[in-house]
């Protein structure tokens, strides 16, 4: 008899309040069996229980995390034996800044599943887990992002929004607020002109006509758009060859208010002129 395995498989994994359930419920809402906290080494054994029932499990996804005793190199194994069985998943890191996971804590009143202190844990869980986060397919950031935020982001990365396009996401940031995490290409806009030196700009955002004029119009701009072009064209073209189903392009500037937003704004213009991609635009600092 041929043995039935998952078409697709994903496992969920990251840091305690980064998102891993908000992603699973994001799956679940896609038609996937998704379990947490399930032992790697027991997924097959779900799988054959499955077709006994007369069910085939062609999409499952499982959450992963500290609690299943899993440190990056059993975790590795686990990997390596699944791959002998033919269940071969994408992985998905759900990762934020410890701030960030600390502020989620004390919302939510929750304890650490690692107990202690909510800041040791949150620290030893990142040194347990840093293996895991070198392996995965993806690393998504969702220390700026709501919950909503993170079902969007956690669909077009594993391709399931939009399957017709590469689905691309230009964001603009803030260097002083750290570059985003999940970035694949990133562009530094700090050598223009900067709004925030004028005064009847300063409170405004890149969003604005006044501020957009400001920087696109500067030749300065003009120049770099010249340039870049040719490039994002050659790129989005070579990504999207490779089979790459979301690609996140990062503007910076110094607070993330004016030049990379306004950059931002035009690159996307241009790219949903392309005709070829699904393309969202995020200004990850611009209301700071």
């Amino acid at each position: 008899m041929k043995k039935a395995h998952p078409s697709d498989c994903v496992i969920v994994t990251g840091l305690s309040g980064a998102g891993k359930s908000t992603a699973l419920r994001a799956l679940e809402e896609r038609g996937y069996v998704c379990v947490e906290n399930l032992p790697l080494p027991l997924l097959p054994s779900l799988v054959r229980l499955y077709r006994e029932w007369g069910q085939t499990l062609t999409k499952i996804a499982v959450g992963v995390d500290v609690r299943t005793g899993v440190p990056g190199r059993v975790f590795k194994k686990s990997m390596a034996d699944l791959a002998r069985q033919n269940i071969v998943p994408r992985v998905l890191f759900m990762d934020a800044d410890d701030r960030t996971l600390l502020r989620r804590y004390s919302e939510t009143r929750r304890r650490h599943p690692l107990a202690g202190s909510v800041v040791s844990g949150v620290r030893r869980e990142r040194r347990l887990l840093h293996d895991m986060a070198s392996w995965a397919d993806k690393t998504i950031d969702t220390s700026h992002l709501a919950p909503g935020e993170v079902k969007e982001m956690v669909l077009n990365t594993l391709g399931l929004r939009h399957p017709r396009g590469m689905a691309v996401v230009v964001e603009s940031f803030g260097y002083k607020h750290g570059v985003p995490m999940d970035a694949d290409v990133v562009w530094d806009v700090r050598f223009l002109p900067n709004p925030n030196y004028v005064a009847d700009l300063r409170n405004l955002t890149g969003r604005n006509a006044k501020v957009a004029r400001y920087v696109l119009e500067n030749p300065l701009t003009k120049k770099f758009i010249t340039y870049l072009d040719p490039l994002l064209s050659f790129l989005l073209d070579r990504f999207s060859q490779e089979g790459k189903s979301y690609l996140t392009l990062a503007v910076g500037c110094t607070g993330g208010r004016h030049r990379s937003v306004a950059i931002a704004e035009a690159l996307a213009k241009r790219i949903r002129a392309l005709k070829r991609f699904d393309v969202r635009v995020h200004h990850r600092d611009s209301a700071r």
